[in-house]
């Protein structure tokens, strides 16, 4: 199979434009994606026996109440999962790769899961259990999107770092 990939710093996880973020939030999701614009991290807490959950919706899944409010975080996290892409799905895509898609635990809430692009790291480098700190890419009209890099300044690459 021929490499599709383009860059020659293959090895720094991508992620792709914000350009191409179209959000459509609900009831339920909208509090969140507020927050995110304004680079705040946060996830839904049930009122009723404290669990915190993401992504957000209208039940407990622990009490099955619907009472909840949110809670900021710090931004901190733990790789739990993760995996790379590195065949575009859209020829336009290509450029972005490879792209890690990490499943995240925050410090403040472990039992939440968050999904986000992992960036500034070279794939080899990625480990399950790696400490991580959000960032923020502004995308307009109070939109923001999270990722996250690792939180050790040591581990950081980028493509200009690695040329």
């Amino acid at each position: 199979m021929p490499d599709v990939r383009t860059s020659d710093h293959d090895d720094v996880a991508l992620a792709a434009p914000v350009a191409m973020v179209s959000l459509n939030p609900n009831a339920w999701t909208e509090p969140f994606w507020v927050a995110a614009g304004q680079h705040r991290l946060t996830v839904q807490r049930c009122l009723a026996c404290g669990t915190v959950r993401h992504p957000p919706g209208p039940f407990c899944p622990r009490c099955r109440t619907q009472d909840s409010d949110w809670v900021d975080l710090s931004g901190r996290a733990t790789l739990y999962s993760f995996t790379v892409i590195r065949h575009a799905l859209a020829p336009p895509l290509r450029a972005y790769l490879p792209m890690v898609i990490a499943v995240v635990a925050p410090d403040e809430a472990p039992t939440a899961r968050l999904v986000a692009n992992l960036v500034e790291v070279a794939v080899g480098d990625v480990a399950i259990g790696m400490p991580l700190e959000v960032v923020w890419e502004d995308a307009g009209d109070g939109v923001a999107v999270f990722r996250f890099r690792p939180a050790a300044p040591a581990l950081r690459r980028t493509k200009e770092t690695s040329s």
